[in-house]
């Protein structure tokens, strides 16, 4: 499905950025698993994808810094030729009451949440305009449509990339290339672990299907948006949240 095509997965050591990356290599693809500080992970990672007979290797850069990124796209370049898939996973939270939160703590945020999805569009651009259907897939967040108590930040840069991405598929939409986004629910990671048992059970019971979302659920997604089947979609945001309204 996704044979010979180059795939950069953002923030892909960890969590739905790994799973993510695995279902891509599964497929066929030359997946790049990006990673900023956790190098044993992602080198974990592109491992995993090797051992089952698929083809990654792990880049550095944080999605912060625009110099870095550049970087990883020549390195790209290199090793694979132009990508043709960029899936902008990479994300932080810095959780607080706005009314206790520093303007660092919303910089923060927003830099890697906002600014890392712009300097990877950036660096990857022209690659994905020139490439035979090139895709674009941002992750977002419930979060983005919702809201939620304490994340004024997080949901501003993930309701923010809604815009993006549509403005990205109309700019697209000439050269055959399409920019999609993902909308994950609550998903089953090491972050939603560290939710209280009595928080996530309030969370439960707003899912109509009751329970959380598995990375797999996103994953499958994601490389439906990076396949050819997704040929006549573009500027959506899909929603993998089991139900939830918004």
């Amino acid at each position: 499905m996704l044979e010979n095509q180059t795939c950069v997965v953002t923030g892909a050591s960890r969590g739905i950025g790994r799973g993510i990356a695995e279902e891509l290599g599964s497929h066929g693809a030359n997946v790049v698993v990006n990673y900023r500080s956790s190098e044993a992970a992602a080198h974990e990672v592109a491992d995993e994808i090797e051992a089952e007979g698929g083809n990654a290797v792990p880049l550095q850069a944080d999605v912060a810094d625009q110099d870095e990124v550049d970087a990883m796209a020549d390195r790209v370049a290199e090793l694979y030729g132009p990508a043709d898939v960029l899936v902008n996973n990479a994300g932080i939270t810095i959780d607080k009451k706005f009314e206790n939160m520093t303007k660092d703590d919303w910089e923060t945020v927003v830099d890697v949440n906002l600014g890392g999805v712009f300097n990877a569009t950036n660096a990857f651009f022209e690659d994905i305009k020139a490439a035979d259907e090139g895709r674009l897939v941002n992750i977002s967040s419930v979060v983005g449509q919702q809201g939620n108590y304490g994340q004024a930040n997080y949901a501003a840069t993930k309701s923010g990339l809604f815009g993006f991405t549509r403005t990205l598929a109309l700019e697209l939409a000439s050269t055959g290339s399409t920019a999609n986004c993902v909308a994950p629910g609550f998903v089953e990671t090491d972050m939603l672990e560290e939710v209280p048992e009595r928080v996530q059970q309030k969370i439960l019971d707003r899912i109509p299907l009751s329970r959380f979302a598995t990375v797999d659920d996103v994953a499958g997604i994601v490389r439906f948006l990076a396949s050819r089947d997704s040929s006549y979609m573009t500027g959506q945001v899909l929603a993998v949240n089991g139900g939830m309204e918004w």
